[in-house]
């Protein structure tokens, strides 16, 4: 029965069966859950990183009024006293920010909202993003339903509920009134998830012809398109071959590979490899970069410089995949002592039935395989970053020992191992992007944007990792060890929230989840 489940989960899109159930909704925003807006709120002496690629600049008072950033004063000169009669005046409210770091929201562009199996309220999961500074994201697939994503938008939308901005894309085929094995079928439900409010597609390996018709009416509706282009349908459409008929993002790297090919047109599958068996799927995903042109020949350079003339975006989501490589790093993870539910850790547990779970034997081989593999992504990654191409910044969390919000960080300090510099990590997780969503509002600091800000106690160009929400050990200067305090406040549409009480928030629902369970978070 519970194999006729699965089956019958992967062919719904197709044959326009019932929508996903949906995990709880978020609760109303509290009164005492955020302060604002003002109408004249300004944040005092801080240092600036502006989300472009700037160099910092401080310290700045920044002015917001209600829900815009109205202006930025430079106030003064480091080590000096800052000169009073620079200063913005008539604040309705001051935020001291002396020694602090001011950057953009930022933008979690594959971001799943949780779903049933995870057990995850979709209040534990806004409030994990919001601590982390997460202020934008795209859920890519709307797995609680289209109009249950829909509503939390438009809920966030109106500050009623604590939770970043909401772009809905819908999974290929959810809540299809027909099987889609036509282009004009395809084409039709394309037009259907439009008129319901859908931002964009999250697509997979499609028929050619099925593909080319969904991206070419989505283009046309305006609705954009982002794909995982998995190992059943990539021998038809690789990476290049969608990203001609227009599509926006790719996830992951699925595809990629494939279009690199030079001595084969499929991988080297083991003869007894099963796509339904995950161990097989991941164990050997992780030996595909090896077959593709290696870095710097005529096919390296001729794929990348066609995808940079298609302006193509890339999402790659390097955190979701870190167990592979290291899998006692991502399972020991110190934030799942607190912050991990109990249903959420048993989801991660090993099981042949389960997506992302697919710890059945994995080896030394396997994660050497990997730690390779990651080294030639990272590398495309950072050259087309350098040739003028667009990398935003993803998590995929909920899955593979990747917790909401801890998984972005992690993301951060992945591009910079890819030989990203700081500041061109911050720009692809904020300017960027915003970019990639089309929404220019958002992404930058900058006047007349909206006022979404992640204030921080630390320099994170120095330390990524003091934007993790359990800080980072230090020893100070009386040689006793502590933490340091990471993100204070995060700002949403010139709401002020604490993100220490959000993590509160979210610990406490946790150990209330642990007081319920008759079973302990315990390795297998």
């Amino acid at each position: 029965m519970k194999r006729l489940l699965a089956c019958l989960l992967l062919l719904a899109p197709l044959l326009g069966l019932a929508q996903p159930r949906s995990i709880p909704p978020a609760p109303d925003r509290h009164p005492d859950e955020g302060i604002g807006p003002f109408d004249r709120l300004i944040i005092r002496g801080a240092t600036l990183i502006d989300g472009t690629g700037a160099p910092p600049i401080g310290p700045v008072d920044i002015v917001i009024e209600k829900n815009r950033i109205k202006e930025i004063v430079r106030v003064g000169h480091p080590g000096v006293p800052i000169r009073e009669e620079r200063r913005p005046k008539d604040a309705t409210y001051e935020l001291d920010a002396h020694g602090m770091y001011v950057l953009p929201g930022f933008v979690d562009m594959h971001a799943h909202i949780g779903g049933v199996a995870q057990g995850t309220p979709a209040e534990y999961v806004f409030k994990l993003w919001m601590a982390h500074g997460i202020t934008t994201i795209r859920d890519p697939g709307s797995g609680n339903g289209l109009e249950w994503t829909l509503e939390h938008k438009r809920r966030s939308a109106e500050n009623r509920i604590v939770a970043p901005r909401i772009y809905a894309y819908v999974r290929f085929g959810q809540g299809a009134k027909e099987p889609l094995i036509t282009p004009e079928a395809a084409r039709r439900w394309v037009r259907q998830v439009a008129q319901q409010g859908a931002d964009g597609l999250k697509l997979g390996a499609l028929p050619p012809e099925i593909m080319a018709a969904t991206i070419d009416e989505a283009r046309k509706l305006g609705l954009r398109t982002a794909a995982h282009l998995d190992q059943m349908g990539v021998a038809r459409m690789d990476a290049l071959d969608a990203a001609r008929l227009g599509l926006t993002t790719l996830e992951h790297w699925y595809g990629l590979p494939e279009a690199l090919f030079v001595d084969r047109t499929v991988q080297d599958f083991p003869v007894d490899y099963n796509y339904q068996n995950e161990q097989h799927r991941f164990g050997q995903a992780g030996r595909l970069w090896l077959q593709a042109a290696p870095p710097g020949s005529e096919k390296w350079n001729a794929v990348m410089e066609e995808f940079l003339k298609l302006d193509f975006t890339f999402c790659p989501t390097l955190t979701i995949y870190e167990a592979s490589r290291d899998l006692m790093r991502a399972m020991r993870a110190e934030w799942h002592d607190r912050y991990t539910l109990p249903s959420l850790w048993k989801f991660y547990q090993p099981n042949r039935e389960a997506h992302g779970s697919y710890w059945f034997y994995w080896t030394t081989a396997d994660e050497i395989a990997w730690k390779r593999n990651y080294q030639r992504w990272m590398q495309w990654l950072n050259e087309y970053k350098n040739r003028g191409g667009r990398v935003v910044t993803g998590s995929d969390a909920g899955f593979i020992f990747k917790l909401y919000g801890f998984a972005y960080i992690r993301e951060l300090e992945l591009l910079q191992e890819a030989g990203f510099h700081p500041l061109e990590v911050i720009r692809s997780a904020t300017l960027y992007g915003a970019e990639a969503l089309g929404n220019p509002e958002v992404g930058q600091v900058a006047p007349g944007k909206l006022a979404d800000l992640v204030i921080v106690a630390e320099n994170p160009l120095e330390n990524f990792k003091v934007l993790y929400g359990t800080g980072w050990i230090r020893v100070n200067e009386r040689n006793e060890v502590e933490r340091t305090r990471g993100i204070l406040y995060v700002i949403k549409d010139g709401i002020i929230y604490d993100a220490k009480q959000l993590l509160a928030d979210v610990a406490r629902m946790v150990e209330e989840a642990r007081r319920r369970e008759t079973e302990t978070s315990q390795q297998p």
